[in-house]
């Protein structure tokens, strides 16, 4: 397990030292994620699509519990703002704590990318966007690199790599247009 940093701030750092890299190559020593998937056409689905990721309401539309904290009174999905995500029912869940380490807003592609905090049951990044292509489809991607960050996960073995990727497929499904 990879041992948090501080930032400058004070504030723990994040779990991994690749940062950015869900934007490119992805590090070795990692599992790798990267799956696309169209989820509509036109303008109307790329804004829809867009305010569904913007909004953590992929994350709730997969069936997370979402707490968007709020630093410094920013909005939930801004560069260093956190956010707890929790797999489960009630008490009863798996937290996962993360911090927003870019945000993607062009004419054609909107998202944000997230790095895992102390305490995540994986070390690594996830980066979640939609693009609105020149043949007016619109394509949700998911770019992820993680590994084990806690005892039990590595104790997991394959089944996290089970539930990774069942909810990459939950979280494509949320942004689908109708």
């Amino acid at each position: 397990m990879t041992t948090p940093r501080q930032t400058p701030e004070g504030r723990s750092a994040l779990t991994y030292r690749e940062v950015g890299a869900t934007a490119g190559e992805l590090p070795e020593g990692y599992h790798h994620v990267r799956r696309s998937r169209v989820v509509g056409t036109g303008q109307d689905c790329f804004v829809t699509a867009s305010s569904r990721i913007m909004n953590w309401d992929m994350h709730r539309g997969a069936g997370l519990e979402v707490v968007a904290e709020r630093d410094g009174g920013l909005p939930a999905v801004t560069v260093g703002a956190s956010v707890t995500l929790r797999l489960g029912i009630g008490r009863v869940g798996l937290p996962a704590r993360c911090r927003v380490i870019e945000v993607i807003d062009t004419d054609r592609e909107r998202g944000f990318a997230y790095g895992t905090l102390p305490g995540h049951p994986e070390s690594g990044e996830e980066r979640f966007w939609v693009q609105w292509c020149d043949d007016d489809t619109v394509v949700g991607h998911i770019v992820a690199f993680s590994r084990p960050g806690r005892w039990f996960t590595r104790l997991g073995g394959p089944i996290g790599r089970f539930v990774q990727s069942r909810m990459t497929d939950r979280y494509l499904d949320a942004l689908m247009c109708s």
